[in-house]
């Protein structure tokens, strides 16, 4: 089983990515060892998960998210 989820930055901005664990990946991101995006911006709270049957189907989530804007992101986020 992956999970996509959304991360808010401490700059609020909102990191998109992919976990078989997502309370494991978020203190990896917050320890410094996953992201450089997250590394430099510092991860402060899980905004969204969502679970998907398998990888791949997690990627293509992943990138039409990313598409998404900030807004669309919040409201995703909010439902």
């Amino acid at each position: 089983m992956y999970f996509v989820y959304l991360l808010e930055c401490a700059d609020k901005s909102i990191y998109t990515g992919i976990a078989t664990d997502v309370e494991r990946r978020f203190k990896e991101h917050q320890k410094g060892t996953a992201a450089a995006y997250t590394r430099s911006r510092k991860a402060v709270r899980v905004l969204y998960t969502e679970k998907a049957i398998d990888r791949s189907t997690a990627l293509k989530r992943e990138a039409a998210i990313k598409k998404l804007t900030r807004t669309q992101k919040l409201e995703l986020a909010a439902s």
